[in-house]
């Protein structure tokens, strides 16, 4: 796969298809490959700063080496490369647009080997890319026939556990990464052609009971593995409990998710910040069954919910109509539809209203945490 850069974009891009050019091509930031810190990727934040987070912070760290081991081993059942992993990873990285997340993955893909040039290698790894780039921006459009898509060119359950599991978690780190920047007052690099996320149809949030199942084979406790048992006889957080049986295929990847899960919910936030993040971000990206979850335990704030379930003008006159909550949604929502140009104006808006820069710090991470989870139950089940 080559990278190149377009004229006129600080940004990278890649090609899914074989190129017959004989030279090595080398990422533009080459030592952006070589950090200490996988998850903030060396960002210059002081060790005291950091260390109210740690609890959150050591599983996010332990998820970026599971993910993105120095060697993969492949089997019949896990067909998921080293390069189709970082491939995948700079394709979300590419979407979120924050320049250190690309310029990161991009340093770490070009030594990797990459498939031959055969058609179908060709055509797996288009279908790979096109599907992390939809789940990635457009999550509501993820349905049946995109996951068949992926069947059609050899992935296996595990791989699909593992390429929404890459999704979820490099968008997750983009948010997380663009909140420190912003605490750090660092400039938003603004990136030409890349436009807001949209918010997700309405129409199918009237569904009020609508109710989700995994649309791929689950993990039988009789049959699963000692690691896989592990996860399954232990009760997950609620947020997992219907995902558990497909993401413990990849029983690692379930245990350290549950326990950032666990870690961030046990953060310090004004009361009832997590229910509004949970909300919105489930309303942007159009995940129904995390969205109908989060209102049963938010009878509080039923006119809102009532508002999400419309258009995005609704939505606008309820924030009118609240402008302390409008303060926090509108930074959630930026953060949530455009990380690349979440700045220091939308974090110092938050953080000086009810929230310390801590607070916030921790409301906007779970925001990005609730993304990774509407993108889980998105790509790997169905709403009815």
């Amino acid at each position: 796969m080559e990278q190149r850069r377009i004229a006129g974009k600080s940004h990278w891009y890649h090609e899914t298809q074989s190129n017959a050019w004989t030279q090595d091509v080398l990422p533009l930031v080459p030592e952006a490959a070589h950090v200490e810190d996988r998850f903030l990727l060396d960002l210059p934040i002081p060790e005291d700063a950091l260390f109210p987070f740690q609890s959150w912070l050591h599983p996010a760290r332990q998820l970026a080496h599971l993910l993105f081991p120095a060697h993969v081993q492949q089997n019949q059942m896990n067909t998921f490369s080293a390069y189709e992993r970082m491939s995948t990873a700079l394709t979300v990285a590419q979407v979120c647009g924050v320049q250190r997340l690309c310029n990161h993955y991009a340093a770490r893909l070009a030594p990797l080997p990459g498939p031959d040039s055969s058609r179908e290698s060709n055509h797996r790894l288009a279908q790979i890319t096109q599907y992390a780039r939809q789940l990635a921006s457009s999550p509501a459009v993820i349905d049946a026939r995109a996951r068949q898509h992926l069947d059609d060119v050899g992935l296996t359950v595990w791989d699909s556990v593992l390429i929404s599991q890459i999704v979820g978690f490099v968008g997750f780190q983009a948010r997380v990464v663009a909140v420190f920047q912003a605490f750090l007052g660092q400039p938003v690099r603004w990136v030409p052609g890349l436009d807001m996320q949209p918010f997700a149809p309405p129409l199918p949030f009237a569904v009020v009971e609508a109710t989700w199942s995994p649309a791929h084979v689950t993990v039988a406790f009789p049959l699963a593995c000692a690691e896989q048992q592990a996860c399954l006889s232990h009760p997950p957080v609620a947020e997992l409990q219907r995902l558990a049986p497909i993401l413990a295929h990849e029983p690692a990847l379930l245990s350290r998710l549950s326990a950032l899960i666990t870690s961030a919910l046990r953060t310090e936030v004004p009361q009832n910040s997590f229910g509004l993040a949970t909300l919105l971000t489930a309303r942007i990206n159009g995940s129904v069954a995390c969205f109908n979850e989060q209102a049963q335990r938010s009878p509080e704030y039923a006119a809102l919910i009532t508002a999400l379930r419309q258009d995005e003008r609704e939505i606008q006159q309820w924030e009118r109509r609240h402008p302390v909550e409008r303060i926090t949604l509108q930074a959630i929502q930026w953060l949530t539809r455009a990380p690349d140009r979440f700045s220091d104006v939308q974090f110092s808006a938050l953080s000086g209203l009810d929230f310390s820069s801590e607070q916030a710090i921790n409301l906007l991470s779970w925001s990005g945490l609730c993304g990774w989870l509407n993108h889980l139950k998105i790509a790997l089940g169905e709403t009815h």
